[in-house]
């Protein structure tokens, strides 16, 4: 994405919202803009998982949050930043037999009562999800992207470990996209109506079905993390359309538009 296509975005009338499941308040998510070369004024805000799981957890205005207890099994990250939990309260535990909930912020590490993290393998942090699963132990996933592209490698999101703890049976709470929360967030903020939305985005199971449960267009950028499904080697390549469209149906996802790139 190029700084150029949104200010001619903007220079339509157009209203931007960044919708993420980052699993980082909203704050981060601006600041981590700005040092890309983007004019936070080009948005009218952003809305992360994180920051919505923040928000709920501190209201517990939601009656599914307010019956949630405040000890929790925290599984977040270590080499790219532990996330904080100030201010909502909550007491972290090692013991599953102590946690009323489990919260996934990511996938490095185990939070520790002191405020430090222990690193931790993914197949480790799953042996503690099935604990959890055996006690009945919701779980809060505060980034539910399965994965995420870096460099063109693809790297494990809590995304992954919500829908293991699916599998076993566990409740989960997915606080992002395909969830149509975070839409619905995004057009409260700027004050508009589904009739008068499009999301884009690169993720089929995400970002297009999302945008499908909150009745809204979508447009979807092939050359994501797709790509390698699509056949597609190159920016700008055009993937086929019939790929497209079995793709669409294997994900049970369907875009309003197909684009290779979001360019202008």
């Amino acid at each position: 994405m190029y700084v150029f296509i949104l200010e001619k975005l903007e220079t339509t009338g157009a209203k931007m919202v960044i919708i993420s499941n980052s699993s980082r308040r909203a704050s981060t998510t601006i600041e981590r803009m700005k040092s890309l070369g983007f004019d936070p004024s080009l948005f009218v805000g952003a809305i992360t998982s994180g920051e919505l799981t923040h928000q709920y957890l501190q209201s517990r205005d939601d009656a599914w949050f307010a019956a949630l207890g405040r000890s929790c099994i925290h599984m977040t990250w270590s080499e790219r930043g532990a996330i904080s939990l100030e201010g909502l309260g909550l007491q972290v535990v090692e013991n599953v037999e102590e946690a009323d909930f489990i919260l996934a912020h990511g996938t490095e590490a185990l939070g520790l009562p002191s405020g430090s993290v222990r690193p931790m393998k993914l197949e480790d942090l799953e042996k503690i999800l099935e604990c959890c699963a055996t006690k009945k132990i919701p779980m809060v996933v505060a980034n539910p992207d399965f994965v995420t592209v870096e460099a063109r490698a693809l790297s494990i999101m809590p995304g992954t470990l919500a829908a293991k703890y699916e599998k076993l049976g566990g409740e989960v709470k997915w606080m992002g996209k395909p969830d149509k929360i975070i839409y619905e967030s995004a057009m409260a903020m700027v004050g508009v109506d589904a009739s008068e939305s499009i999301a884009v985005g690169d993720s089929l199971h995400h970002d297009i079905k999302g945008a499908n449960a909150a009745g809204i267009q979508s447009a979807f950028i092939t050359g994501g993390i797709h790509a390698t499904e699509l056949g597609l080697h190159s920016f700008g390549q055009a993937a086929d359309l019939s790929s497209v469209q079995e793709l669409a149906s294997k994900y049970d996802a369907y875009p309003t538009y197909v684009l290779p790139a979001f360019t202008w």
